[in-house]
């Protein structure tokens, strides 16, 4: 599965409204980049998640690990 980088669709969507010349394209543009910043921030905080999840579970395993040693 692909990850899509949608801070980069974002920021493109502000470039493509910063040159837009006609103001229903610049708010399209605009609204655009509202939803790829709110997607982006879905993106980041889901990555958190999972980084905070994975390492609980490697703790999870080292301190099991550490307890079978014993």
């Amino acid at each position: 599965m692909a990850v899509t980088d949608y801070h980069s669709l974002a920021a493109q969507a502000r470039s493509d409204a910063d040159a837009a010349t006609l103001s229903n394209v610049r708010d399209r543009c605009l609204r655009a980049e509202a939803a790829w910043l709110a997607m982006a921030k879905r993106q980041d905080l889901t990555d958190t998640a999972r980084a905070r999840r994975e390492a609980a579970a490697a703790d999870a395993r080292a301190e099991r690990l550490s307890d079978e040693a014993e």
